[in-house]
């Protein structure tokens, strides 16, 4: 019944694509409209991995236009199905590790862009317009990570899932319509991993299948961070429903700067566990299309880390 009740609020409401937060005092703080011919290497770093991200993903991340470029004013990133080879483990895990250099191949090729040195926010309306891909398998993400560990190892630190969702049109006997079409939006805390923990909410949105844009978002106010879809809110989550084991005070960690993320997985745990199980290599490639990214603060609450050199 929750989730029907969710459903019919987002079904009610119109939401321009384009307006800015209703609330007074929210300002404009960092945005990407992706005008320019190239993406934004001042605003976006690559990573560049086969590590499958912790949850055996079956993609390597590159840098090459074939996977991340600039079409007629949007941000595609593209999963192509192709053998590639690359570094097994992430920059982060590289400097500590006895074989740097390894690298491993993967069955598919995609891009994953970051903010990470080039911007970071403590608190603000985060909204991305985005189209998704559909397919056994798909894996795209909007999330955020913390700019230091300041709490130790994921999770203590945190993690703030904005969107993700999972096999996107396929088969799916519970869902409105008999089709995938749930999105959701979580938090990770807790301790280092094992004693991570986590608390999300998953609710079908229908519309995520009508071929079009869709505005998904978070408003991250301290103690208190709420999940929206087109404007319309899904879950809210308040600091008594997470902590880390590395600090008492309240609303840690989540009191920290963190980043932003886009990527498109293919495979790993979440979607090879649902739907029709596994990868299905067909229909490739895959896209994730993204129309514009927007963050607003309010000047009491926090302010944008200056943008920083990198790769």
């Amino acid at each position: 019944m929750k989730r029907l009740i969710l459903l019919a609020a987002f079904l009610a409401y119109p939401y321009s694509a384009r307006s800015a937060p209703a609330d007074d005092g929210w300002q404009l703080v960092w945005a990407d409209e992706f005008e320019a011919p190239r993406i934004d290497r001042a605003k976006w770093r690559f990573e560049t991995d086969c590590w499958g991200g912790g949850n055996d993903e079956r993609q390597c991340y590159t840098k090459s236009g074939r996977n991340a470029g600039i079409e007629q004013g949007k941000l595609v990133i593209t999963a192509r199905f192709e053998r590639t080879t690359g570094p097994a483990l992430p920059e982060h895990l590289r400097a500590g590790s006895a074989m740097p250099e390894a690298e491993t191949t993967r069955q598919f090729s995609s891009a994953k862009l970051t903010t990470r040195g080039r911007a970071a926010w403590r608190y603000g309306k985060v909204e991305v317009r985005a189209r998704l891909p559909q397919g056994q398998g798909t894996w795209p993400a909007i999330w955020m990570m913390p700019s230091d560990e300041a709490y130790g190892r994921w999770a203590a630190s945190g993690e703030i899932d904005i969107l993700e969702a999972v096999n996107l049109g396929v088969s799916c006997a519970k869902c409105p319509g008999g089709r995938e079409n749930t999105i959701r939006g979580t938090l990770h805390f807790g301790g280092p991993s094992p004693k991570n923990a986590s608390k999300g909410e998953e609710v079908p949105f229908p519309d995520v299948l009508d071929g079009g844009f869709h505005t998904y978002g978070i408003a991250w106010e301290p103690g208190k961070i709420t999940w929206q879809v087109d404007g319309r809110t899904y879950a809210t989550r308040v600091a008594s429903e997470w902590w880390t084991t590395a600090s008492g005070v309240p609303g840690a960690p989540f009191d920290r700067e963190f980043y932003l993320i886009l990527n498109l997985a293919i495979g790993g745990g979440l979607p090879e566990a649902r739907g029709l199980g596994g990868v299905r290599n067909d229909g490739y490639p895959k896209r994730m299309e993204i129309d514009w990214v927007h963050v607003w603060q309010r000047p009491a609450l926090g302010a944008t880390a200056p943008a920083k050199g990198g790769n």
